[in-house]
């Protein structure tokens, strides 16, 4: 993992980072929606926009999303990330989607680990309270992906940042989708 947790992280990122956070937590979640993988494209695209593209591509994202059936329990935890999503590009509000989103996302992987994770862990681990000892494999990857996420985009903008967080975030999407299909195929 980091050196610093990921509260502290989250408390260190400017906008784009703090957008780029909640957006990355999302996409990984969206397995449980059964929605394309490229249904968040525009917004990850509005996100490199900055302040000026941001709340046009979420308005279509959300658009987008209205198509998709309800789901389940976890289906809604998933929009409610989405719903959540702040139009205006301010810090505060950004960052307490991220940090929202962040929550929501691990408690998504805990449901789908194979691990005996109990919630209270969660919060120890996004405090950086020693190794993420007592979660599973899926809760472990997820911190470790958030975490990555906002150290990429603390760097300096101009690079690559970005299209490396959505790589991170694709990663984690394809490893939720699987645990999803097994425990389908375990329940189905």
């Amino acid at each position: 993992m980091t050196s610093k947790s990921l509260t502290v992280l989250i408390a260190q990122a400017d906008e784009r980072g703090l957008a780029a956070s909640g957006l990355a937590c999302l996409d990984r979640c969206l397995p449980l929606l059964a929605v394309e993988d490229d249904t968040l494209r525009p917004l990850w695209a509005g996100l490199a926009g900055g302040e000026e593209e941001w709340a046009g591509a979420l308005a279509a994202a959300r658009q987008a999303m209205e198509t998709t059936p309800p789901g389940d329990e976890d289906a809604a935890l998933v929009r409610g990330m989405l719903g959540a999503a702040p139009s205006d590009w301010a810090v505060a509000s950004l960052r307490e989607w991220a940090d929202g989103c962040s929550v929501t996302a691990l408690e998504v992987h805990r449901r789908f680990d194979m691990g005996d994770c109990a919630a209270g862990s969660i919060e120890r681990c996004r405090e950086g309270e020693g190794e993420p000892d007592g979660v599973g494999p899926l809760v472990e990857g997820e911190l470790r992906r958030q975490a990555q996420v906002l150290e990429i985009l603390a760097e300096p903008p101009g690079g690559n940042g970005l299209r490396h967080a959505l790589e991170v975030s694709t990663e984690g999407r394809r490893i939720l989708r699987a645990a999803v299909s097994r425990r389908a195929r375990v329940t189905g």
